[in-house]
């Protein structure tokens, strides 16, 4: 595992040292990794958002139907076929 060294200013490294000493966290970098890991699915959960929209707004709507899915089905398995050649 890597080793990184943060500064901060003295409230903040009293505050996550309390949350410690509460049993919240067993050390300071189970605390950051948790922070980090809370970010990283919030930035996954914002993009997710992004692409939803982009579909969205991407054109006229088509209805999706058992036909339509089977078609994209065998379509897709084409596509993959070439690409495993």
């Amino acid at each position: 595992m890597a080793t990184m060294t943060i500064s901060m200013p003295e409230p903040l490294r009293d505050f996550i040292e309390s949350e410690v000493a509460r049993g919240n966290y067993g050390s300071a970098s189970e605390y950051f990794r948790e922070m980090v890991r809370e970010r990283q699915k919030a930035s996954a959960q914002e993009r997710l958002e992004e692409l939803l929209l982009e579909g969205l707004e991407s054109g006229k709507p088509i209805e999706v139907t058992k036909e339509y899915i089977e078609q994209r089905r065998e379509s897709l398995e084409r596509r993959l076929k070439k690409v495993n050649r």
